[in-house]
């Protein structure tokens, strides 16, 4: 393995410290400024300079991510709230919500509150973030020329009356990796069937995203949330400054996935020329995610573009439900889930990227009814 630019055996790098921790490893911390406590958190190093933030108590999502210092996901002001912190009803989700580079939506309710959410609690983009894990296992060990860095634990989602969901999650990397991998496992511990809604907020933030940033993507369909977002709807993949009053713009993709039914979707600033450029990535298995969602939010400190693979809208549960687009989990059946995020700092990872979209030509759908419907 390449570490500080040499190449090191097991063995060797072994040699070189008493403990691992020099290079790279897993602390796990606890939270005691302000809203974050009594929140508990898991920093992950790898070596190579990638350090992502995993929070125990917000359902093991990524509240921060960056590479050689440098942020790929955006951070709002909330902070890291910790779960007590969550206001259920209607939009109130918003007071909590960090951004991070991995927000998780659902497990039952993803998107637009009921309108009785004022008496139900089913609000925006559902509970599980908020869910504290347990069962909490954090792995450092080596396997055979890898040094495996992991934090596992487990979320439930449950009501007297509703739903019973787990969700197990694992988030894994390497020394000297400069990307980590998420492994979610969904499983209905009831005995009713249950809706499953699903979607990963990758939310892009600077430097990352910032003036003339692209985005990479496979994209075979675009089509615009409503009229405002269908102003510039050909833009959707050039990102702008920061912009006062600036109204948020959502997109519904296909994307056409490889051959291995992976979908690799990348946001990229305009750097590359002077070698200065940075980007960040997600990728996904569109069999497990069918769907995907883009949130392009170019606000004055919202300044955000959120990536969201997923196997549902954001128009809300009874819209899906509605139109026959609901998922279910049978009693006790369980459903897989893998994503793996990176870093992208060269000119040959960018061209990559956009080779495998070449041959994609994008259509435009007026809305999203005719791209639900596949008019």
């Amino acid at each position: 393995m390449k570490i500080h630019g040499k190449n090191y055996s097991a063995k060797e790098l072994r040699k070189r410290v008493g403990n691992m921790d020099q290079i790279a490893g897993v602390r796990t911390v606890t939270l005691a400024d302000g809203n974050e406590h009594p929140g508990r958190a898991a920093i992950i190093k790898t070596g190579a300079g990638l350090e992502i933030t995993v929070l125990l108590d917000r359902g093991l999502d990524i509240a921060a991510a960056s590479f050689q210092g440098k942020a790929i996901g955006w951070r709002s002001t909330t902070g890291d709230a910790a779960p007590q912190y969550y206001e259920a009803e209607g939009l109130r989700w918003l007071r909590s919500y960090f951004g991070g580079l991995v927000t998780t939506c659902g497990l039952s309710r993803v998107g637009a509150p009921d309108t009785d959410s004022a008496n139900n609690g089913q609000g925006l983009h559902g509970r599980i973030s908020h869910t504290p894990a347990r069962n909490i296992c954090v792995q450092q060990y080596w396997e055979k020329n890898k040094y495996l860095l992991k934090v596992t634990g487990t979320m439930r989602e449950t009501s007297v009356f509703g739903e019973n969901l787990t969700l197990t999650r694992t988030v894994q990397t390497a020394l000297g990796e400069k990307k980590f991998w998420i492994h979610d496992v969904v499983t209905n511990e009831g005995f009713r069937k249950t809706p499953l809604m699903l979607l990963y907020h990758c939310n892009m933030g600077w430097p990352v995203l910032d003036e003339n940033s692209q985005i990479i993507a496979p994209s075979r369909i675009v089509a615009a949330r409503d009229d405002h977002a269908r102003k510039g709807q050909e833009q959707w993949d050039h990102m702008e400054k920061p912009t006062r009053n600036y109204q948020e713009k959502c997109y519904y993709h296909d994307m056409a996935p490889g051959q291995d039914g992976t979908v690799t979707v990348a946001m990229i600033n305009d750097g590359f020329s002077s070698d200065t450029g940075f980007g960040g990535y997600v990728k996904y298995n569109k069999r497990e995610l069918p769907r995907f969602v883009q949130w392009k939010m170019m606000g004055e400190q919202d300044y955000v573009c959120g990536l969201e693979p997923c196997n549902c809208g954001v128009e809300g549960r009874d819209i899906d439900e509605e139109k026959g687009l609901l998922d279910y989990l049978s009693p006790g059946e369980q459903r897989e889930f893998h994503l793996e995020f990176g870093a992208v700092t060269t000119r040959e990872e960018v061209e990559a990227l956009k080779k495998n979209c070449r041959s994609i030509k994008t259509k435009y759908v007026n809305s999203y009814l005719d791209f639900v419907t596949g008019k």
